[in-house]
């Protein structure tokens, strides 16, 4: 097992004690985990920032390697008030980062994977359609296309992504899935300032993984006002080339690129507050928003 000393370090390192309370804040750490701070909730998503990924624990540990280390490790996490868990799958449910997190925060899982994380004092196990409140969050379970067996056994295990709202501000964190026509339904009763989305691991499991060209298309049916990709770049789980899914997804935006946040590994994004974009991404009237932040695209 490689020492993460020796792993390139992410190109951002983002500061959590800086972010406000009364904001929407998101930084990507890597893979599927985002550090959030929804208007006073700090939330990681799939937190897996430990060297690798796989079966067994600390130098035992066999699977994926990173090829950058985590923006932020777990001990340079601040106080959370939520985890949220989208599926069981190693590179998603990682046992390790999981031990280094205080027992007494609350965990959200999709159903069935409960007994993973039965450390923790509260666990809400939820299904698709159903939802609960943390911290005054309200988190629902949403619907998407993937698989959600651990082993080869345990195919009773449930997986989703999760839509997050709190005052004005609502997230979608997808987890993984392969595209879907599911999110479009959200468009019809909310809007999403943020739709957190994976791109990656598409050759050859594109039926499991949405291309980053489906995953522009997924945005779009939501009507979301930015998008955060994530599933890339951070370990080799297919075969294309590390740098071809953020390609491909500036391509497939064009002229709307400005609307993908937080491209790099540690990039630190804010909900713009002095100009809030239109709901639909295509409609008229919709504009580029403020000066961008460092490692955040025009």
């Amino acid at each position: 097992m490689p020492k993460i000393s020796r792993v390139p370090a992410a190109p951002h390192r983002p500061e959590p004690h800086t972010w406000h309370d009364d904001q929407l804040t998101a930084a990507w750490l890597g893979h599927a985990t985002v550090l959030l701070n929804l208007e006073g909730t700090w939330i990681a998503t799939d937190p897996a920032l430990e060297p690798r990924v796989g079966i067994g624990r600390g130098l035992a540990k066999l699977g994926p390697r990173r090829l950058l280390r985590p923006a932020l490790r777990a001990r340079d996490l601040p106080p959370l008030d939520l985890v949220l868990l989208s599926h069981a799958h190693m590179d998603h449910t990682d046992l390790g980062t999981l031990r280094s997190i205080r027992r007494d925060v609350p965990v959200v899982v999709q159903q069935g994977n409960r007994d993973l994380v039965r450390r923790f004092r509260r666990v809400e196990e939820l299904a698709w359609g159903q939802s609960t409140e943390v911290d005054g969050v309200r988190v629902e379970s949403v619907e998407v296309r993937h698989w959600g067996a651990r082993m080869v056994t345990d195919r009773h295990r449930g997986y989703g992504g999760y839509l997050l709202t709190k005052g004005e501000r609502t997230v979608l964190f997808a987890g993984d899935t392969a595209y879907t026509d599911a999110f479009a339904k959200l468009r019809r009763r909310v809007s999403v300032d943020l739709a957190i989305l994976p791109i990656g691991a598409y050759d050859p499991w594109i039926a499991n993984h949405a291309s980053p060209e489906q995953a522009w298309a997924m945005f779009k049916s939501i009507g979301a006002s930015y998008l955060l990709p994530v599933h890339h770049s951070t370990f080799r789980l297919s075969r294309e080339p590390v740098e071809e899914p953020m390609e491909r997804l500036l391509a497939a935006a064009g002229a709307e690129s400005w609307r993908i946040v937080a491209p790099e590994m540690g990039a630190t994004w804010v909900l713009p507050t002095a100009l809030r974009v239109a709901t639909d991404p295509g409609s008229p009237g919709s504009a580029p928003p403020p000066s961008p932040r460092p490692g955040s695209l025009p």
